[in-house]
């Protein structure tokens, strides 16, 4: 802990919930899975919970109501409020709130969970301790309009507890008595509590620090198909902080995206609708620029170490010339609204890649 929090500042009620909730599912789950089996039933409730809560705090919380990233039916919002207050990670309208300062003023002292304070602080800290005023809640005003948010926001710890805990160990009583109640309560409940919260965590703290940044390096923000594996698809934070009104993190069509999956099956039963999607002659082209700015700015810190191989430099240089005549080609098809064919799209990230790629070749001669 930094000893230069003050002790008065310490969050008691979310400290003494996270230490509780963390302990029995990280030491009582375990300590009862090694001296009793669970049913089929009970792993299957587990199962359903973990995709049930997790979607929806990434599909409903985020993509949803903070970003406004499509529309929903009334069903859907339902789902997404009553299991995303099963995450115990606070209503939707505190959650949107804390995720939307966090994009405007991200990496920097307002941002509530800012990378720049370490690790700790941006993973957990932040709701442990509370070092700043409490910050009004006044950027989710169009979240206020809606009827089933605000009810969820003024019952949200009896939702989050009865449906979270209470459910699966009743379920579990009328399976097996007394061992499926504390199944339902500790595996179903408490070990899923924690599990969910820290994939969530995962995109606050190391999406920030594991990665590339191949769109943006405005901000901290990475690229990591590792960090999207435990995180529902939110592992392509810098795609995300880039363009965050875009219903995918992911956008290549084999990239691990579970969230962008659910809300194509939603938007083909006819649930979801108005699916925000950025335009691929704008991803291309920050993809270009990005690499372009990069090798520039590489072939500089190297010219200043020392003397560069020729060849190499030449080599670069000849993919930047072609890097930048490609950007000025996209800029005039989008001004003069011309559709870029698929080929051309390819090609041009192609070459892209191949300057990436280059850069890599780059040495210093020996002295």
């Amino acid at each position: 802990m930094n000893l230069r929090i003050p002790f008065h500042r310490v969050n008691w009620v979310n400290t003494s919930f996270l230490f509780v909730i963390t302990s029995v599912g990280l030491i009582a789950a375990p300590i009862f899975l090694f001296q009793n089996s669970v049913s089929p039933l009970m792993w299957g409730l587990f199962t359903f919970y973990m995709i049930a809560t997790g979607l929806s705090i990434t599909l409903g919380y985020h993509r949803l109501f903070s970003h406004l990233s499509f529309k929903a039916k009334w069903p859907v919002r339902l789902a997404t409020l009553v299991f995303g207050a099963c995450a115990f990670e606070n209503s939707v309208i505190h959650w949107a709130s804390d995720h939307r300062r966090h994009h405007k003023h991200v990496d920097h002292d307002e941002d509530p969970y800012d990378i720049s304070k370490g690790f700790f602080w941006a993973h957990i800290g932040w709701i442990l301790f509370k070092l700043n005023a409490e910050q009004p809640i006044d950027n989710v005003k169009d979240l206020r309009r809606d009827p089933l948010v605000r009810f969820q926001d003024k019952f949200y710890v009896w939702i989050a507890f009865g449906v979270g805990l209470v459910l699966p160990a009743i379920i579990g009583y009328i399976e097996a008595g007394a061992v499926g109640a504390w199944a339902g309560f500790l595996i179903v409940g408490a070990l899923r509590v924690v599990l969910v919260q820290q994939c969530t965590f995962f995109i606050n703290s190391l999406c920030h620090m594991v990665g590339t940044q191949p769109y943006s390096d405005r901000c901290s923000a990475r690229d990591s198909w590792i960090m999207a594996l435990v995180t529902y698809g939110e592992g392509y934070h810098n795609y995300h902080h880039e363009f965050q009104h875009d219903y995918r993190n992911g956008i290549r069509a084999w990239a691990f995206d579970p969230t962008k999956w659910s809300i194509m099956i939603l938007h083909k039963l006819g649930l979801v609708s108005d699916l925000r999607r950025v335009p691929t002659t704008k991803i291309v082209g920050a993809e270009m620029k990005e690499a372009k700015r990069k090798a520039e700015v590489r072939i500089a810190e190297l010219s200043q170490q020392g003397t560069l191989s020729e060849q190499a430099v030449a080599k670069v240089n000849e993919l930047i010339a072609q890097l930048s005549a490609n950007l000025e080609e996209l800029e005039q098809a989008v001004s003069q609204k011309v559709e870029t064919s698929r080929e051309k799209i390819k090609q041009w990230r192609k070459e892209t890649r191949e300057l990436t790629s280059q850069l890599g070749n780059l040495r210093l001669l020996p002295s």
